[in-house]
């Protein structure tokens, strides 16, 4: 499989930690859908990160999407709970933090890629209200002691709420303050230093394979 987005989208750095997590080898390609849209375009017509080749050539794109499918295929791991009550709790976390990650890419594209003479406060102050309340939710649910990473092991829903907050503290600084959410911050210490993470560390470098 090939795993195609740079490693500062968080849905691409989602995906390529998980598989890693998931035993599933895979090819990483860090094309950038701003710098190398026509190379991109080729491999996905939509330019969609991330982005993923199965082996059959079958494209997918959407992190949730992916995940789903290589979920279906990993060997004998899942990052998912098999009981259908936790299932939910884990669902329901993994959705905050998914929303975490839209709004800081809003913000960022708001920021980045809009005119400053054509930007909208108002739209600016909601998406940052909808982040911060995406945060205070996570703030709640891994200070009241939501599964902690224990022996390299980590679920899907505290994965993505470690790589959105990453992401937000890395983009969005000043929107969400790290001393407001200090069971979020020390979630993200403890998961930056697996292996799976650091093969697989923010920004715009290659993914490599976890030995």
């Amino acid at each position: 499989m090939k795993l195609i987005g740079m490693l500062d989208s968080p849905y691409v750095r989602r995906v390529a930690i998980s598989l890693q997590l998931l035993g599933l080898p895979f090819e990483h390609q860090p094309l950038s859908v701003f710098s190398a849209f026509d190379r991109f375009r080729e491999i996905n017509p939509v330019v969609k990160a991330p982005t993923l080749v199965c082996d059959d050539g079958t494209v997918l794109m959407d992190s949730t999407l992916i995940l789903q499918y290589a979920e279906s295929i990993a060997p004998e791991r899942s990052l998912l709970p098999s009981d259908p009550r936790r299932l939910l709790q884990s669902l329901r976390v993994t959705g905050l933090a998914l929303v975490a990650c839209e709004k800081s890419v809003q913000v960022v594209y708001e920021r980045k890629l809009r005119p400053e003479d054509a930007r909208y406060p108002p739209w600016l102050e909601r998406i940052s209200g909808q982040l911060l309340a995406a945060y205070d939710e996570l703030e709640r649910v891994f200070a009241s002691g939501w599964p902690d990473i224990d022996g390299g092991v980590i679920d899907q829903a505290a994965l993505t709420t470690a790589v959105a907050w990453r992401f937000s503290r890395r983009m969005t600084a000043d929107i969400v303050p790290e001393t407001q959410y200090p069971a979020l911050a020390a979630l993200s210490a403890r998961a930056e230093a697996l292996d799976a993470f650091q093969a697989a560390p923010f920004g715009d470098g290659v993914c490599r394979a976890v030995r």
